[in-house]
């Protein structure tokens, strides 16, 4: 017995298949097209593309030797916070405005004055930002008036690519609660806040929890993918919960840290918690009674592909790694400010800008490559502040995305957290979870914390320096004062 997880990443659409035991058994990548940004600040896909790009993935694992008589559920995960806008076709009416798409700052002014930031908080557990769904809504409505005229439906990316898969109009409420239209306390769409931003309730799929089975395979669906009608779809989760789920996050106090195109500092809560300045993310967890808390950067890895792909001079990221180890920690007082694409937390600014600060003449290529791993770091930091004054107790970090791969990136995370930090075994991400997911959904295990106590394996564990500590807390001193710096003299 087999379970499939499907993870529709910015990047590109990821499958993994996993057995009883948790051990992977394929898995198998597509690539995307880049993402288009016609103007400053936006993003957009086609979702087709994820689509396409899934189909290849399923494809390719099922090829590899596994059968597809074997797969007993498929559990889904995926970008969050993406619209994809159907007409009464559910064919595609406009590329998708993605979750770091930041034109509808706005229509998030005009969401915060019409509802009461308080109030806000009260009725969806976060603020208005550019990210999220509903200010894409808004700004279609506002903007494109014929494409919103066709609207019929609004799905998630992952759900789009469910919907192709089996005819579902599904989701879950982990990645439901990332589109402000979510009561994240009560588990459910917000009707009130529907009503108050004028939208119909049929626009939204039905959302589920993350283990419930949402439909099956269709014949459509199994004709593109070679897998067989009628096998069970599980809800899944958005990629961060799916993320957390597949490092084994699912206790209250847990904590993780990813670095994939953005990063994420997740704390598994087992009750709403909400920061009141909205600096931080609450969301459902992908389990019924569990919530969390999350902050956001938006240019994790994003920044070091940014920096390899305009002044790598074609070097690799493990070949500017190494030059990244050969500078001691601190970078000689060069410090990176990561946000090539606004940032959320904690400054909910999408005009924020990144910076490299205190060069001189000294500063070599892997002074600059440490920088910016450690000003991701340092980023993620400031989620893990935001944690601690709302009381949490942050103990061991497990770390995941591609920053978890590299040694280099993984003692910084250790010495500016400050913490030991822990890698797994099957570092898979969030289509790990996703498959985890499916298989909970059909009965594999009674529970989602059952089936990561079985399938997840602690395989490195690295404790802070207590020189680098010191050096790199010196630096984030700085690291803290340089936003509002730089935001007062207009940069």
């Amino acid at each position: 017995m087999h379970f499939l997880g499907i993870d529709i990443g910015t990047g590109g659409s990821r499958a993994v298949v996993i057995d009883t035991a948790g051990s992977v058994i394929a898995s198998a990548t597509a690539e995307h097209a880049a993402f288009a940004s016609p103007e400053i600040g936006w993003a957009e896909q086609d979702p087709r593309d994820w689509w396409r790009a899934s189909c290849e993935a399923i494809r390719s694992v099922l090829s590899g030797g596994v059968s597809a008589e074997s797969i007993a559920a498929v559990g889904f995960s995926g970008q969050m916070h993406g619209s994809v806008f159907l007409d009464d076709r559910d064919e595609v009416i406009r590329p998708a405005l993605l979750w770091c798409d930041q034109r509808t700052e706005k229509q998030c002014n005009e969401i915060t004055e019409k509802v009461g930031r308080k109030k806000l908080i009260e009725l969806v557990s976060n603020p208005a930002i550019t990210g999220f769904t509903l200010p894409k809504l808004l700004w279609l409505r506002e903007n494109e008036p014929d494409n919103w005229a066709k609207v019929r439906t609004v799905l998630l990316p992952k759900d789009y690519v469910r919907l192709r898969l089996s005819g579902d109009k599904a989701s879950d409420v982990a990645d439901s609660s990332g589109t402000l239209l979510f009561d994240v306390r009560g588990r459910r769409w917000s009707g009130e806040m529907l009503d108050l931003m004028e939208l119909d309730a049929s626009l939204m799929p039905t959302a589920y929890e993350s283990t419930e089975i949402t439909g099956r395979i269709s014949a459509a669906g199994a004709g593109e993918t070679g897998l067989i009608a009628g096998t069970p779809v599980v809800a899944g989760a958005g990629d961060n919960a799916a993320g957390a789920i597949g490092m084994g996050i699912v206790r209250p106090g847990m904590v993780s840290a990813t670095i994939g195109t953005s990063g994420v500092i997740f704390i598994v809560t087992g009750e709403p918690k909400v920061d009141p300045d909205g600096r931080t993310h609450t969301l459902c967890h992908a389990m019924p009674g569990r919530w969390h808390m999350t902050g956001v950067t938006l240019g994790a890895g994003m920044s070091l592909k940014w920096f390899r792909d305009n002044f790598g001079g074609g070097m690799s990221f493990d070949e500017l790694g190494r030059e990244a180890a050969g500078v001691p920690p601190g970078s000689d007082g060069a410090i990176w400010l990561p946000y090539l694409m606004g940032e959320r937390t904690p400054h909910l600014d999408p005009h924020a800008r990144a910076a490299f600060v205190g060069l001189s003449a000294s500063h070599t290529r892997g002074h600059l490559v440490r920088a910016v791993m450690e000003g991701v770091a340092f980023s993620l930091r400031d989620a893990l502040e935001i944690f601690r004054s709302l009381g949490a107790s942050v103990g061991n970090i497990r770390l995941g995305g591609g920053g978890s791969h590299s040694p280099v990136w993984r003692q910084i995370q250790a010495d500016v957290f400050g913490k030991t930090v822990e890698t797994i075994a099957a570092d898979e991400g969030a289509a790990f979870g996703a498959a985890i997911l499916a298989g909970v959904g059909v009965g594999a295990w009674d529970s989602v914390e059952d089936a990561c106590d079985a399938a997840i394996r602690v395989s490195l564990r690295l404790d802070p320096r207590e020189e680098a500590v010191r050096r790199l807390g010196e630096n984030y001193d700085i690291y803290r004062r340089l936003y509002s710096a730089l935001k007062e003299a207009g940069a």
